[in-house]
């Protein structure tokens, strides 16, 4: 079980292993879960503001881990927001560093950031879980895979206006030294930058979804490099005065978030139209059985936000998505789905 004195849990190098329900612990009652998302994310991305989007929704990551001291405790990189866990004794750096990113977006980006907070027991007497396992994307990038459905959970109450952390009135600005945007977005190399979101039902076993996911991998994996979206070769800097050696470059692709399992796979990949059109008949028929809900999004560019950790530079992470909508467009379809569902039931009684 996950502690702030323990022994950190054995990380999992094998992406298919963190779909097998077994390997995740179950969160203490009393830690609390933090999430931040853009409202009106959609709308800024269609402007072109993607960078802000996502350099917001990264944010709290940053300013929390600042604070704390350290980013070694589990977070999720979201696209338009994160999530987050922490020990009870983070309560105060977690609501401190949630009014302080709300009101860097708000007055520096000119958006808009819900946030809320909430312990761990809440979402248990709602029902839900909240269950963690390491995922070590490379030899000094780890990050959290979440599992038990309680992220999900947290964010349709929090969208729903309970659980919110009001803004402070005389906020300092949050700490944010590692976070940035230093490349060009990346053009797929291999026809479309897919941004795809895939969750189960509740009443979907954990075996049968499992199996799913590991189908939809299967597509992509027999690709070349897994369908990664950062470029085999060096990317283009912003700074064009910068220089780019082939073994740095290597690990910031080896250490980015292609692939991960928040309540469900979250990918971002470059493939064939014929792979995106495969996978997407694999999850319709799943969806038509009742299995999953599903959402996904083609576009031309992935885009990258860094950290680098100051005291701890090697492990420096790398967040993905794609750069016209990316998972916002991805969970805006999965919503749209789920209305057309519950009026479809309607209109039958």
């Amino acid at each position: 079980m996950p502690d702030s004195h323990a022994e950190q849990p054995r990380a999992y190098g094998e992406f298919s292993l963190v779909l097998d329900h077994s390997i995740y612990q179950p969160l203490p009652d009393d830690w609390i879960v933090g999430m931040t998302d853009v409202v009106g994310s959609t709308s800024a991305i269609k402007s072109g503001r993607y960078e802000d989007v996502n350099y917001a929704g990264a944010s709290i990551i940053a300013a929390l881990g600042n604070a704390w001291g350290t980013f070694d405790f589990p977070f999720v990189f979201r696209g338009d927001g994160a999530a987050f866990a922490l020990p009870p004794e983070g309560l105060m750096a977690a609501t401190s560093a949630l009014r302080q990113v709300a009101a860097f977006a708000k007055t520096s980006l000119g958006l808009n950031l819900r946030i809320g907070l909430l312990p761990v027991s809440e979402i248990r007497a709602g029902g839900r879980d909240v269950r963690v396992a390491p995922y070590a994307a490379s030899e000094n990038a780890t990050y959290a895979m979440f599992s038990g459905g309680g992220l999900k959970w947290a964010e349709e109450q929090i969208k729903a206006g309970r659980y919110l952390v009001k803004p402070g009135r005389y906020t300092t600005k949050p700490d944010l030294t590692g976070l940035m945007c230093e490349w060009t977005p990346f053009p797929s190399q291999r026809g479309e930058i897919l941004s795809l979101l895939v969750e189960p039902y509740e009443h979907t076993s954990p075996d049968i979804f499992a199996a799913l996911a590991r189908r939809v991998l299967a597509v992509f994996d027999a690709a070349p490099r897994q369908s990664h979206p950062v470029p085999e070769k060096t990317g283009v800097p912003k700074d064009k005065a910068t220089d780019v050696d082939t073994r740095h470059w290597s690990e910031v692709a080896s250490n980015s978030d292609f692939r991960k399992y928040d309540d469900g796979l979250r990918l971002t990949l470059d493939c064939t139209p014929e792979q995106i059109d495969t996978v997407e008949a694999i999850l319709a028929a799943a969806k038509t059985r009742g299995e999953v809900n599903f959402g996904l999004h083609r576009q031309s560019h992935a885009l990258m936000t860094c950290l680098v950790p100051s005291g701890k530079p090697e492990s420096h992470l790398h967040f993905l998505d794609g750069m016209d909508g990316g998972y916002a467009k991805a969970a805006e379809m999965m919503e749209a789905k789920e209305l057309a569902a519950a009026a479809s039931r309607q209109v039958r009684l």
